[in-house]
């Protein structure tokens, strides 16, 4: 099985393992085949005149493979196919050497073979598993053993610097290819945990702002009862407090930003008075409608007014503020405006949560839409909108 494919046999590559060896198998066995054209070029040029058409059938044949190990690497056969071509070309170039071989060289490996077998042993060490390239560089080294000095001191003192050269040469390719190999699958891995993390610290906030919600909801729910309760005291009638409860309890268990399972809706008149009533502030209040809104979206425009009333008496540095409220049956605008020192809401550090949280967020997941616009010196407005629909 190659490399390419699934070099342990059992492991699964990742992204970027598969990149690796994808790009491994394609441009290390193009580069080769390039490679060996030009060396048989050479080749050619230092061959003995008799011996010029077996040295051109030679490159010929190398112009071949190398065409081949260009384009059928795309495909399981085709990389078989090719893997044979490559070593077979190796294998006839270095069985001609005691053709193509001239001078000096008639006793020893040719620089042609020799070239040719050194870069094919190392190059498929990038491409294939150890028990198919192994017995291949074998096989090319006894080839060449064989031929070079037309089988006079076969086993001589050059021929075993070679094949011991080539062996390094190969051990070394193998390490590399590993090393590269082994990064790649550390990438990925790291990748993976980072990825795995990143998902868990959204759901973990998803979490937090889920249960932060549920818990805001559920005071202000049980404050707008005592509110409303306060306003219209005394309250003797046990129906009545039964359907506070009941809307309470419709809305705890109903979706954000529509009206209670039984259609019933909230004075929000009644609600904004006695949040006015119960501000430590001067509130000059104009409301200029009679809204009536579904439980959900009311309490969170009231648990919002109620946190800027907050804001203001906290950090505005004065006593006063006007409250504003227009719209109709279908939804509201609602204005909370101070002249105090005002701020920077950019500057706002993350983990301060008047603003985002109590006030922004708070209304956003009842379908509404809050802002807040201040500039230092020029006092702050709170703008609170929800339209039904």
């Amino acid at each position: 099985m190659s490399a390419a494919s699934d070099p342990d046999g059992r492991h699964r590559a990742g992204p970027v393992e598969t990149e690796f060896l994808l790009a491994s198998g394609k441009y290390v066995g193009t580069a080769r085949g390039i490679g060996i054209v030009i060396i048989s070029a050479f080749g050619v040029l230092s061959t003995p005149t008799e011996a010029l058409p077996l040295a051109f059938s030679l490159l010929v044949g190398a112009v071949v493979v190398a065409a081949a190990e260009c384009v059928t690497w795309v495909t399981v056969v085709g990389r078989y196919v090719t893997f044979g071509l490559t070593i077979a070309r190796a294998a006839v170039i270095c069985a001609a050497q005691s053709w193509t071989a001239s001078g000096a060289e008639s006793y020893h490996s040719n620089e042609w073979a020799l070239n040719v077998l050194t870069i094919t042993a190392i190059t498929i060490q990038w491409e294939w598993r150890p028990a198919v390239a192994i017995p291949a560089v074998f096989g090319l080294l006894g080839i060449n053993v064989l031929t070079a000095g037309f089988g006079e001191a076969v086993l001589g003192g050059d021929q075993v610097l070679l094949v011991v050269r080539v062996l390094i040469e190969c051990f070394l390719a193998r390490i590399c290819f590993r090393f590269v190999l082994r990064t790649t699958r550390l990438t990925d891995r790291l990748r993976a945990e980072q990825e795995a993390l990143r998902r868990q610290a959204t759901l973990a906030g998803a979490r937090r702002r889920q249960e932060r919600e549920h818990l805001a909801l559920l005071h202000d729910t049980v404050a707008a009862t005592l509110l409303m309760a306060a306003r219209n005291k005394p309250i003797a009638d046990p129906d009545e407090l039964a359907g506070y409860a009941r809307r309470d309890l419709s809305v705890l268990t109903g979706e954000p930003g529509r009206s209670s399972p039984n259609g019933s809706l909230v004075d929000f008149t009644t609600l904004l008075g006695a949040v006015v009533e119960q501000s430590p502030l001067s509130i000059e209040s104009r409301v200029e409608c009679e809204a009536r809104l579904p439980p959900g979206p009311a309490l969170a425009l009231i648990r919002a007014l109620h946190e800027a009333l907050a804001n203001i008496d906290r950090h505005a540095g004065v006593r006063t503020a006007t409250l504003r409220v227009t719209g109709g049956e279908c939804g509201l605008v609602m204005e909370v405006v101070d002249t105090g020192r005002g701020f920077d809401p950019t500057a706002v550090p993350t983990h301060r949560r008047g603003i985002c949280g109590s006030i922004v967020e708070r209304v956003a997941a009842a379908g509404g839409r809050a802002t807040v616009t201040s500039q230092p010196g020029a006092g702050t407005l709170v703008r609170l909108e929800w339209a039904d629909g």
